[in-house]
């Protein structure tokens, strides 16, 4: 008798007798080398190499692994980098634009950073709103509809006439980014357990492209047909990606959490037919049915330390990260640190208006900067699968706070901009880091609301960092320079007190489901299975 050992991920209708070791052995009498085709009930012959003898059943955990990494993932990784293109894009503006308004409209600085603010504004307030649509009526369709939204907005904030019209409308452009992130809810749960980190961390290119895309648009657009036709042709990859988020499946796990299993079955088909690969054989079954995107589930007390360590984590990251591109163009058009002091105290006795074109030397030196998030993708790619999720934002969060201390010394605009290159590479590194851990932390349920709670918090950080970055930079540099290099300290450490490491685990169906509950030796052959230790937690 040949015997098989696996372990079955989720829960079923098995009794509790049944799966008290959550192992079982299976006798196959008399098995043989060649099978015949099996009729499934449509009257679909299966080829051999789709017959699995061990498991009745599967989950859409067991298909994703089975099916594997192919085609439809490649198509839906470029969909995904377009919709992120486009967020980095609309961000990146924001740095360019303020500039300009602040010469243009003859606007004060706080004006100035409530501009940047409005946008942040909008995210925060939405972020949440976006996460509990997806969660309740589906990732594609509260994706379609920020989109859409954001796009319209985005198009229209090209026409604003005044100020406050131009604030209104950037303030709905930010209510509709918020939805955005929920594009990587969708692309995570299409990807194998092997490949997540590595998928969503190359996403994240698209991101660095989105932004230095932008800065190259900006130095063809600004000086002939200005700022409004940036603002327009900004959105042009949200253009695209709304033409093309039509082909986008809805997520797998969230028909099966909302009973559609019909419909989960006919896109995990699709997804093998277009990979080549095999269908695992069984009946689909589903978790133990919870409601969904519920605020209080990421409080209970598995989740409770890990959401609102998230929360401040996600609140670092995105202040520190705008912070430094919005400090970028304030360094460069003062030359170094030590110029902006001395400039301060000067312009202090002179019209509080006055301003500074971005010159063709800062929109070179804004573009080196961008570039850095090139290699902070890589090297976070490198360490995250090596060092774990928690490690690698504490090594990101580090790093740019010892380089923002480092600013102290009167440095030259060379040194500068490698110190603004290695510490935006690390904060743009954290972050992705970030996107990646979230979305496995949490479980299907509360999958989308968790990441767009956390992305809320992102909005916090942002909506209050332009205050710092333009309007506290007047009074002292250094002590802009301290809040965001302990803040960072402070991330770095929470970071190493996240309870759960995900590093090598599934994602979770079910929030009661445990821990490391990984399929193990499927379709081992060896009397000796060897079982997976990606369960264990640091």
């Amino acid at each position: 008798l040949r015997v098989v050992k696996f372990r079955r991920t989720g829960e079923s209708s098995r009794s509790d007798e049944d799966v008290v070791s959550g192992e079982h052995e299976i006798q196959i009498e008399g098995v043989r080398t060649e099978l015949e085709p099996v009729e499934l009930e449509d009257g679909a012959a299966v080829p051999k190499e789709f017959a699995n003898p061990t498991d009745d059943t599967f989950m859409v955990e067991d298909a994703v692994e089975a099916i594997g990494f192919g085609k439809f993932q490649w198509k839906l990784s470029v969909i995904t980098g377009l919709a992120w293109m486009a967020d980095a894009m609309e961000m990146m503006i924001l740095s360019i634009l303020a500039p300009q308004l602040h010469c243009e409209w003859r606007l004060p600085s706080w004006q100035v950073a409530l501009l940047t603010s409005v946008v942040f504004v909008g995210m925060m307030s939405s972020s949440t709103l976006w996460g509990n649509i997806s969660d309740q009526y589906g990732r594609k369709t509260g994706l379609k509809i920020s989109v859409l939204w954001t796009l319209y907005y985005g198009i229209l904030s090209g026409f604003a006439p005044v100020y406050s019209w131009i604030l209104v409308l950037r303030g709905l452009v930010g209510f509709g980014i918020g939805g955005v992130p929920q594009s990587v809810t969708l692309y995570a749960e299409f990807l194998p357990m092997k490949a997540r980190a590595k998928c969503i961390l190359l996403i994240e290119v698209f991101w660095a492209i989105g932004t230095v895309f932008e800065v190259l648009l900006a130095v063809l657009v600004m000086p002939t047909l200005g700022w409004r036709w940036l603002l327009i042709l900004s959105a042009l990859p949200l253009l695209l990606f709304a033409v093309l988020c039509f082909w986008l499946p809805e997520s797998a796990r969230y028909d099966v959490l909302s009973g559609n299993q019909e419909k989960a079955i006919a896109t995990l088909k699709r997804i093998a037919t277009e990979n080549g690969a095999p269908m695992p054989l069984g009946k689909l079954i589903i978790s133990r049915q919870e409601d969904r995107g519920k605020m209080r589930d990421l409080f209970t007390p598995h989740f409770r330390w890990t959401t609102l360590l998230l929360w401040f984590i996600w609140f670092s990251n995105a202040f520190s990260y705008y912070g430094l591109v919005l400090l970028t163009t304030e360094f460069f058009q003062a030359g170094d640190v030590c110029s902006i002091s001395s400039r301060r105290k000067e312009v202090k006795a002179k019209c509080s208006l006055t301003c500074e074109y971005l010159t063709e030397e800062d929109y070179t030196d804004l573009l080196w900067t961008t570039l850095s998030e090139f290699p902070g993708v890589l090297v976070t790619l490198w360490i995250i699968d090596r060092i774990g999720r928690k490690k690698t934002m504490a090594l990101s969060f580090f790093v740019f706070s010892f380089c923002s201390l480092l600013l102290f010394l009167c440095v030259g605009r060379n040194v500068l901009t490698v110190l603004l290159f290695i510490a935006r590479a690390f904060i743009s590194g954290g972050f992705q880091a970030a996107y990646v851990y979230t979305p496995e932390v949490y479980p299907t349920a509360t999958r989308a609301l968790g990441l767009g709670t956390c992305s809320g918090m992102a909005r916090v950080g942002a909506l209050i960092t332009p205050f710092i970055a333009q309007v506290m930079l007047e009074s002292s540099v250094y002590l802009t320079l301290v809040v965001y290099s302990g803040c960072c300290l402070l991330a770095a450490v929470a970071s190493c007190f996240l309870p759960i490491e995900t590093k090598g685990r599934g994602l979770q169906e079910s929030s009661h489901r445990e821990w490391g509950q990984e399929m193990v030796g499927r379709g081992s052959h060896s009397p000796g299975v060897t079982r997976s230790n990606s369960g264990s937690q640091e």
